[in-house]
């Protein structure tokens, strides 16, 4: 059980430093400046990042036939190569010079280790924790919402850096942390044979606390760094903590593991070298009948592979829904930087952590909900969380038509918090409506929505932004109007996936029954 709850903690800290593309808002106006670039290029440089998830169903292949440290390995040193050429060009003054294409591919090679380190974390959790399925995602995604906050931490409390080298800090961060912790965790991050079929209550209670604090934490620090009331090093000290905290789980199941242990030996005289041998005596596993009765669900669903479910209209219903939630809700966060230069605000930083810290927010969100309505033996529909959460986002795209500071911060935190509920929930989603066997290379695939949709909606918010920069005659657009059609198209697909997602739900309604 201890090294249950291991791997949990060692998939935390991954996903709390895998999504290293969401600080890219944080430099992107000083990338487009240093590299010269268009509005048009530099949000092909965001879909580039994206475009690495086009290739990520590689990364399921090999997770089934190599040991999972070596996915890690494979997928931190990518990352390594695409952040650490461009890094190494940048600090000789050479990036300038270097191709746009080559700064393309770079791109797309660093957005594509972010798969292969996030397929190990599912497969995991997945594995790892079958009867709290939803519970173990949700922890372990929640953390990847912290990223762009823990990156702009670093930035803040190490670097101090000026606005032009802001650049060559996130990317030298971008290069080098993921393939530290990768190394620190790789020996954590492991599939656990476990005969265990028992709620795992308690130890899902303790991380629950550790994490509301830490979300907690992390929005507060990004208020009060915007105010200059904490100083950087301090929140980065108390972020370390934090992350550190979940290890006190697997150190108290060692210690009732030992304590237990002592107790047969006093009784029978027999060490306990093997949990599954305490199961069996008891008679092994429970059976299904048993585990419904305890409020976990073990659903029915059919295994399938790519072939099969591309061509079943489920796939791409879901593949709309979540082009049409999570994967626009990444386009406007990818986009914020610009949005936030347009309507006058020089807080971007301050407002990329306030997405990144409600984005923790709203990936914890359903396990929590998942973890409430279990106990009443209660089955939660995927589809329909999905479309509750797109409501309010659709709301939040309409709600920014408002020239107000107010109204920006609003939405951006209610968009931060809607795309990380939703990208939690599919996790999951993926796993009910496909089967968990090939899930590693399912998820991919439902995923290359987000360079497709990344590519589609990037570019057609700057070429109206583009539109009303030749208008105003001087290349630079300022204003509500730069993106105002962009927002309400947004705010309309969205509430078109919210309809699509009840119809998937009532299309695949035998499997939460």
């Amino acid at each position: 059980m201890a090294l249950q709850w291991l791997s949990l903690v060692g998939t935390i800290w991954l996903q709390s430093i895998s999504a290293t593309n969401t600080n890219f808002p944080a430099y992107s106006s000083e990338l487009k400046l240093l590299l010269s670039l268009s509005q048009l290029q530099l949000n092909n440089l965001a879909f580039a990042s994206d475009a690495g998830k086009l290739f990520g169903f590689v990364s399921g292949v090999v997770a089934v036939y190599f040991p999972l440290w070596l996915v890690l390995v494979i997928g931190s040193a990518l990352g390594f190569i695409g952040y650490g050429a461009q890094y190494l060009f940048l600090v000789t003054n050479k990036l300038s010079s270097l191709p746009y294409t080559i700064v393309f591919l770079l791109t797309v090679l660093a957005g594509n280790s972010i798969c292969w380190i996030n397929t190990v974390c599912y497969v995991i959790v997945i594995q790892n924790f079958p009867f709290d399925r939803q519970l173990a995602v949700g922890l372990s995604t929640s953390y990847q919402g912290l990223s762009a906050k823990i990156y702009s931490d670093l930035v803040d409390g190490i670097f101090k850096s000026s606005s032009i080298q802001r650049a060559r800090s996130y990317l030298l961060l971008n290069c080098i942390l993921p393939l530290v912790v990768c190394l620190i965790a790789s020996p954590l991050v492991r599939e656990i044979k476990t005969a265990r079929s028992r709620r795992l209550s308690r130890g899902f209670l303790v991380i629950f606390v550790i994490t509301i604090f830490t979300g907690t934490y992390a929005v507060v620090t990004s208020l009060g760094w915007r105010k200059g009331l904490i100083p950087p090093l301090v929140i980065l000290i108390g972020k370390f903590v934090f992350l550190v905290s979940p290890l006190v789980v697997p150190l108290m199941e060692k210690l009732r593991e030992k304590m237990d242990n002592n107790c047969m030996i006093r009784r029978y005289g027999i060490r306990v070298t093997d949990e599954s041998n305490i199961e069996e005596e008891n008679g092994g596993l429970v059976n299904e009948h048993e585990v419904r009765d305890e409020g976990v669900f073990l659903f029915d669903n059919e295994e399938m592979g790519v072939k099969v479910i591309m061509k079943r209209l489920n796939f791409w219903l879901y593949f709309f829904v979540y082009m049409f939630g999570a994967t626009i809700g990444m386009v406007y966060l990818n986009n914020l930087g610009q949005i936030a230069e347009s309507r006058g605000s020089s807080n971007t930083t301050s407002l990329v952590s306030l997405a990144s810290s409600f984005g923790f927010f709203g990936r914890i969100f359903p396990c929590l909900l998942d973890y409430h309505i279990s106990r009443l033996k209660y089955k939660v529909s995927r589809p329909i969380l999905i479309a509750l959460m797109m409501v309010p986002m659709a709301a939040s795209f309409f709600l920014l038509v408002i020239d107000s500071n107010l109204c920006l911060y609003i939405s951006t935190a209610t968009i931060g918090i809607c795309t990380g509920a939703i990208t939690s929930i599919s996790v999951s989603a993926t796993a009910e409506l496909f089967g968990a066997k090939n899930f590693g290379v399912n998820h991919n695939i439902v995923v290359t929505n987000i360079p497709i949709g990344s590519f589609l909606f990037g570019n057609m918010a700057a070429l109206f932004y583009r539109g009303q920069a030749l208008a105003n005659g001087n290349g630079k657009c300022m204003g509500v109007k730069c993106y105002e059609t962009s927002f309400i198209i947004w705010g309309s697909l969205c509430f078109l996936g919210s309809v699509l997602a009840i119809i998937l739900h009532s299309r695949s309604i035998r499997t939460y029954m």
